[in-house]
Order: structure tokens, then C-alpha cells, then sequence
């Protein structure tokens, strides 16, 4: 897996979203067209594991989550940037999303879930803010940031 692979097959994701509001129907609509037992989120996955594996994704570790911003804004994903995480039984810094998030949570070990959500998509709106939490199990988290805006609130 390259990044350039990555990156493509992101923007089949990206293609099918940009423009729409961050919202529980565009989750809905995440889950439906691209379900977590599907062909693209498989690959999707499985290129995450690659690319770790390769050590050029999650390449940075703090408070015992690995994380790496993957891809900055760009037109090729419609203005959205990718960081992936790899987070176990931890709750990650309070942060806030001005744009929104995407999240896209591939569970690895366990019946790991990413703010009480398992495998699939989950939307959180412009202005929300939490901390991200991984409990029962291990997994990867990729998130889609409109414009790559996020906002760590310091401790």
C-alpha cells in the first residue's frame, strides 16, 4: 500500500459525500453505501493494516494511542484531511471539530467500540466536541475532517 493507493481509494469515499451537511442521514448514508462488511470498507481496512505495517500510518504514539495525519486537504478528497488512530481501551484529548467529523471505525481485537459505536460510520456536526474513547478491544479510527479542522483544548 502507497499512499497514492490510499489516497484513491479515500477519494471513492469522498466522492460520494462532499457537499452533503455532517449529519446523522449522511452517517446512515455511509453505512448503507459503503457497510463495514463491504468491499470498499475492507479495503479500506486492510490498507490501514498495511500501511501501519509499513510504518507510514500512525507513525506517532502519545498516552499510548498511535496517530498520523495521512492526508492533508486536498482537491483529490474534496478539501477533506485524513488522520487515522489506533487507539485500546483509552480515552483520547478533548477536542472539537468546527467543520465536523467523520469517523470510520474498523475494530481489530475484541468488540471494540469508538464512542460506544462498533464497526461502520458514525458523523459528528460542526461545533460538536468529545473525547475520543476505544473500550472493549483495539481499533482504528479514520477520520475525515472538512478542511482538516480540529481544535485540541488544552489541559
Amino acid at each position: 500500500m502507497t499512499p497514492e493507493k490510499f489516497q484513491a481509494l479515500i477519494a471513492n469515499v469522498t466522492k460520494e459525500i462532499a457537499g452533503h451537511p455532517l449529519d446523522a442521514q449522511l452517517a446512515a448514508f455511509l453505512n448503507e453505501r459503503f457497510p463495514a462488511t463491504g468491499p470498499e470498507f475492507q479495503a479500506i481496512a486492510a490498507a490501514c493494516k498495511e500501511a501501519v505495517a509499513g510504518g507510514w500510518m500512525c507513525d506517532r504514539e502519545h498516552g499510548g494511542i498511535k496517530f498520523g495525519r495521512v492526508i492533508a486537504p486536498c482537491d483529490a478528497i474534496h478539501d477533506f484531511s485524513v488522520d487515522v488512530v489506533e487507539m485500546k481501551d483509552v480515552v483520547g484529548p478533548h477536542h472539537s471539530h468546527p467543520n465536523g467529523e467523520i469517523d470510520m471505525i474498523m475494530p481489530l481485537e475484541g468488540d471494540a467500540k469508538f464512542d460506544g459505536h462498533g464497526a461502520g460510520w458514525f458523523v459528528y456536526g460542526p461545533g460538536s466536541a468529545h473525547r475520543p474513547t476505544v473500550t472493549d478491544g483495539r481499533a482504528y479510527v479514520l477520520y475525515l475532517l472538512p478542511k482538516g479542522s480540529i481544535y485540541f483544548t488544552r489541559q
